[in-house]
């Protein structure tokens, strides 16, 4: 355990430095990264705090988190309450600092749904209990979500919530005629929503929207692309002079690939493949079903946020708009990115000691887990 959490660590601090060094180059002053430090000190204190506290007392205010999540979801909707950037409604502000309740809604979810699983486990095979429930407690965060809207925010959360519920014992023959439900509600959204639709067509067709809508995307593989093997050197990087859009939070890989290159590149790649790998060791190790939810959900969502991003990057997802973790500007993401590391840290530090009655709650998770559908 000693060594996952220590490679787990590491490899979250990596990211963190390179995220500073990379954003103080593509905003070409310190303006951003000053804000980003201060977040960065916020979600420090936010990760030390949640390592020190045991994990286990999450379990009851999951209902109060889950309560004050979906008041702050609806208040960001609200006109003269959230601030809208970009045709989205998705920050409250406060004097100078903002703050995007989704963020917040990403942890919570994946906290409420594994005391959900660990009060549940021995009844996650019946549909009602293992998919109608959760899938209703959860389509609220979802439907709000939508109403920004956050078309990439939802996706990962489903995705999520999906996995997490499989794991937790759902059989696959439950979830399966609800997951393609779901898929297809979110599909018909994403056919009436002309930017949305724009997106995919683009990314079909990348080459003959390179001037348009795929303009972004085209741009931000030429950089990847000019960077070569060790890239043109850090601050000197061309295509961040407003040939790509938002290349200081969604698009920052970019930056990373022409300025470093593919050394870089390949790097935060085995990076973030660590922090999932040592993050699903963890999660094995956890003394109880709890923990054992609660640090698998997180990994994969820090994982799965971190794969969406470098593949809209890369050209091999649509644009989705999501931040890649540790790295891309946004105080809001970045502290709850950190929260969660803290989080799967305490568990991981909780992981030994005298066997609980919850040890054969997680004992009987695995089992499910394990059992074929």
């Amino acid at each position: 355990m000693k060594l996952a959490t220590t490679l787990f660590a590491t490899a979250v601090a990596s990211l963190l430095s390179l995220g500073i060094v990379v954003l103080y180059s593509a905003s070409m002053g310190p303006a951003l990264v000053t804000k980003q430090l201060i977040a960065l000190g916020i979600g420090l204190v936010l990760c030390v705090t949640a390592v020190l506290v045991d994990y286990r007392h999450l379990k009851n205010l999951t209902v109060p988190m889950y309560f004050g999540v979906v008041l702050l979801l609806v208040l960001v909707v609200i006109p003269g309450i959230g601030t809208k950037a970009g045709g989205a409604r998705r920050w409250l502000q406060y004097g100078g600092a903002s703050f995007q309740p989704s963020d917040l809604a990403k942890i919570v979810l994946v906290i409420c749904l594994a005391r959900y699983v660990e009060l549940n486990h021995r009844r996650m095979h019946d549909f009602k209990t293992g998919v109608l429930i959760p899938f209703g407690l959860a389509g609220v965060f979802f439907g709000a979500i939508m109403l920004e809207p956050d078309f990439g925010t939802t996706a990962l959360m489903g995705a999520v919530t999906v996995a997490m519920l499989l794991v937790g014992g759902v059989r696959w023959i439950h979830m399966t005629p609800v997951a393609a439900l779901a898929a297809i509600g979110f599909a018909l959204k994403v056919y009436f929503n002309p930017n949305r639709t724009k997106r995919v067509f683009s990314w079909i067709n990348l080459e003959e929207t390179k001037t348009g809508t795929g303009y972004q995307v085209w741009q931000s593989i030429v950089a990847l692309g000019s960077g070569g093997t060790t890239g043109i050197g850090l601050g000197i990087g061309r295509q961040k002079l407003g040939w790509v859009p938002e290349h200081h939070t969604d698009f920052i890989f970019s930056v990373v690939g022409e300025e470093l290159g593919l050394a870089a590149t390949l790097g935060v790649v085995i990076a973030f493949v660590v922090v999932v790998v040592c993050g699903i060791y963890i999660a094995w190790r956890a003394r109880d079903s709890f923990g054992f939810m609660l640090a698998g959900g997180l990994t994969l969502l820090i994982g799965l946020q971190a794969f969406i991003n470098i593949g809209v990057v890369t050209g091999a997802l649509p644009n989705k708009g999501l931040p890649l973790p540790f790295i891309s500007f946004g105080g809001s993401n970045l502290m709850m990115m950190l929260l969660a590391v803290g989080l799967i840290l305490s568990v991981a530090l909780r992981a030994g000691g005298e066997a609980e009655t919850d040890e054969e709650d997680a004992s009987l998770v695995l089992d499910e887990k394990a059992t074929p559908a």
